[in-house]
């Protein structure tokens, strides 16, 4: 409108002008492109003043709207997750130690060394056993020689009292000298049982000795099918002398490999035997292992008031080591394809738990009152009422039902 009025005043101006001066042609010309350009410059001017007073017209319209970033309802698979802290162990262990006291002569396995089941670890100073045999032995024989002797003695002393009857009956010997070839004769059978317990007594001795002996060397007799272990500590060194049952190696079977953690009275009955138990260790961030739980305690040491729970875990890498720490997460309950929103959408409102409900313009938010279950890391499961659409998750402490809201946009 104000390019108009300009322009009918500019035209009956020169109008008049010409009418007045009779201007040539060229200057008429020269002020027709002049009163074009001003025309557009004033009509680029209007246009400037009217979008300014759209812009204050939208920002009064926006007065009072409350800012706040949204997130919608989404359906998918939630779980209840028990988080538990704790260390591996060995699966089982075996002490290679000796039955017998002597001298380490050789000592064939170090840290880190592969064992199979039965064989031999380390040997001691047999001497002195050896020389034990050959008394032994010894004494056996002259233990046979006594037997022998007996034994003779005894068919000597029964012909001798068949010999004597024989005159007696004859009326040639005396009594006395039948009682005394009698005597003689049980005597010697007497002496062969001696003999005989002797001999026996040297056999057991001999092989009482021969078995120390071989106690000597010492062998990886553990308990158990698997048939392969690993050196986990050595404790002495060739040259020193050792008594009976001193440690010599600690031998651990490796796979299955246990992981131990502690649970409070507050979790104990939500675990069972058999349940699955996934495992991470900051040794191996991008690997997860899979085990399951084989033992509870069923009773809770006095002092920590927390009960044991073993966790037996497949190792055939051997990527997992006794004494790490590690990390397990016990799945309790899984549901699928349920209702899900972020936990911080979550407020409270006359002490009801609830969410804002972004409506479908877009500009406002009704309250809804919730019941939530599962709880996953920065998801919870939506129980009721059966929602749709996009929540509040942040700015709702200063909502109320059926307020006004303008979406801000979330900072990357």
């Amino acid at each position: 409108m104000t390019v108009v009025i300009f322009y009918d005043l500019i035209s009956s101006s020169f109008s008049d002008y010409s009418k007045a001066f009779l201007v040539s042609k060229p200057r008429i010309l020269f002020i027709l492109i002049f009163i074009s350009i001003a025309s557009v410059i004033l009509y680029q001017v209007q246009d400037r003043f009217d979008h300014i007073a759209n812009k204050k017209k939208s920002s009064k319209d926006k007065k009072g709207a409350i800012p706040v970033l949204v997130e919608p309802i989404t359906k998918r698979s939630i779980s209840l997750i028990k988080q538990l802290s704790g260390s591996l162990e060995a699966h089982s262990e075996f002490i290679a130690s000796p039955k017998v006291s002597g001298i380490v002569n050789k000592l064939y396995f170090n840290l880190g060394d592969k064992v199979s089941r039965g064989e031999i670890v380390a040997i001691l100073d047999s001497a002195e056993y050896e020389q034990a045999i050959l008394q032994a032995e010894a004494e056996l024989e002259v233990a046979k020689a006594n037997l022998n002797e007996a034994q003779s003695l005894v068919e000597i002393n029964k012909r001798k009292l068949k010999r004597i009857n024989d005159l007696s009956s004859k009326g040639v010997s005396s009594a006395s000298q039948l009682d005394l070839a009698q005597a003689d004769y049980l005597a010697s059978q007497a002496r062969v049982k001696v003999s005989m317990a002797e001999l026996t007594q040297a056999k057991a001795v001999l092989e009482t000795v021969r078995i120390r002996r071989d106690y000597t060397n010492i062998a990886a007799n553990w308990p158990g099918d698997d048939e392969l272990r690993y050196v986990a500590e050595r404790f002495v060194d060739a040259g020193e002398t050792v008594d009976a049952k001193t440690p010599l190696l600690k031998i651990v079977k490796l796979n299955p490999i246990t992981a131990v953690f502690y649970i409070t009275e507050k979790g104990y009955s939500d675990l069972a035997q058999g349940m699955t138990v996934l495992l991470t260790t900051d040794a191996i961030a991008t690997k997860e292992f899979k085990g399951r739980i084989t033992r509870i305690a069923p009773v809770f040491d006095v002092e920590s008031r927390q009960a044991r729970v073993e966790v037996e875990v497949n190792n055939d890498d051997l990527f997992l080591k006794p004494g790490m720490f590690v990390r397990a997460e016990i799945i309790l309950q899984k549901k699928d394809n349920v209702n899900v929103i972020p936990r911080k959408a979550i407020s409270k409102r006359e002490q009801q738990q609830g969410v804002f409900l972004l409506d479908k313009s877009n500009s406002k938010v009704s309250w809804q009152t919730i019941e939530t279950g599962i709880d996953q890391d920065e998801l919870v499961e939506l129980i009721s009422p059966d929602l749709q659409g996009k929540v509040v998750t942040m700015g709702q402490q200063f909502l109320k039902n059926n307020s006004s809201i303008m979406l801000a946009k979330a900072a990357k």
